[in-house]
């Protein structure tokens, strides 16, 4: 005889699968796309009507009507979308005025400046750290850290407007996110965290500089979030700490002025979902109005494709 008792399941009640409310249905299944007769909008329409890849193709949605209606649509954006080459659909997308703002952190700076000049970036920390090496190209360090104390003092532009104009003439300035933003009058801020980035451990770097360019570089920021007044897009690609944190501030600073910034969609890109980006971007600013998403997975494939999805929409 055994040990445990057996609960009794002869009178358990059941129901009908009829009357059940059930979450999936068949009609929400994806379809077999067919790429020699099917357009790209018919592999979107094929995509399964559920969870993420529907959360998509909402948010690109929202994105059009936001595009439609002139609300701003800003990306913050961090290091890793220019050194796995995206740079080039972001321009396009600044190009044709469906990015309105970017704000990025002095890495993504970095990668965009050396890209812009000497065509390359990204070198190998792993090698580099070993001989004290890492980070110390000179022509960046100059280039940035020049850059940013002449125009310190000779004109009231921040870090993202001074790095852009300085880049007009750059050998591969139509990949370059500042140059391209400089060039059409887009606000373009970089949000440097002192120490954190290679152009900080050089001979030319200037704390007052750095820290006097990306202070003007938040203001900017703020007057940007403050036209999210009823609508517009907050895309946060890449950026785990730096940029939600500066976005919450600027949030908070604009409402502080009297904005009522509220009724805005928020998203956040990246490859596994942290605390701030989840917090700071799509939960706490659109609580009580608006709408955040969470996608997670690698730019390289996420990001063409909601470009791609964008386009095909507008």
């Amino acid at each position: 005889m055994a040990k445990y008792k057996q609960v009794d399941l002869s009178k358990v009640k059941t129901i009908s699968i009829k009357k059940r409310k059930s979450k999936v249905r068949f009609e929400d299944f994806a379809e077999v796309f067919n790429p020699k007769k099917q357009s790209f909008s018919e592999f979107v329409k094929s995509l399964p009507h559920i969870l993420v890849a529907e959360d998509l193709r909402v948010f690109v949605s929202d994105v059009v009507t936001a595009h439609k209606r002139k609300k701003p649509i800003i990306a913050l954006i961090g290091a890793h979308v220019i050194k796995v080459g995206l740079a080039p659909l972001i321009v396009d997308l600044l190009q044709r005025h469906i990015i309105t703002g970017i704000a990025m952190n002095s890495a993504a700076a970095i990668h965009d400046v050396e890209t812009a000049l000497w065509g390359k970036t990204s070198e190998d920390v792993e090698e580099t750290i070993t001989d004290g090496t890492f980070g110390m190209s000179k022509e960046t360090g100059e280039f940035i850290n020049g850059t940013l104390g002449l125009a310190m003092i000779t004109g009231d532009v921040g870090y993202g407007e001074a790095l852009g104009r300085a880049l007009q003439h750059a050998p591969h300035r139509s990949v370059c996110i500042l140059a391209t933003c400089y060039r059409l009058g887009i606000p373009i801020t970089v949000h440097a965290a002192i120490g954190t980035d290679i152009v900080h451990q050089q001979p030319t770097m200037d704390g007052v500089a750095t820290g006097e360019m990306t202070f003007r570089d938040f203001k900017v920021f703020c007057n940007v979030v403050k036209g999210l007044r009823g609508g517009g897009v907050v895309m946060n690609i890449g950026s785990a700490v730096v940029l939600p944190e500066v976005f919450l501030k600027a949030l908070t600073v604009a409402r502080n002025l009297g904005y009522n910034v509220r009724g805005f969609v928020t998203a956040n890109f990246d490859m596994i979902q942290h605390y701030r980006p989840r917090m700071n971007v799509v939960l706490r600013p659109t609580k009580n109005s608006g709408k955040g998403y969470m996608f997670t997975g690698h730019h390289e494939i996420m990001i063409p494709l909601l470009c791609a999805m964008m386009k095909d929409q507008l």
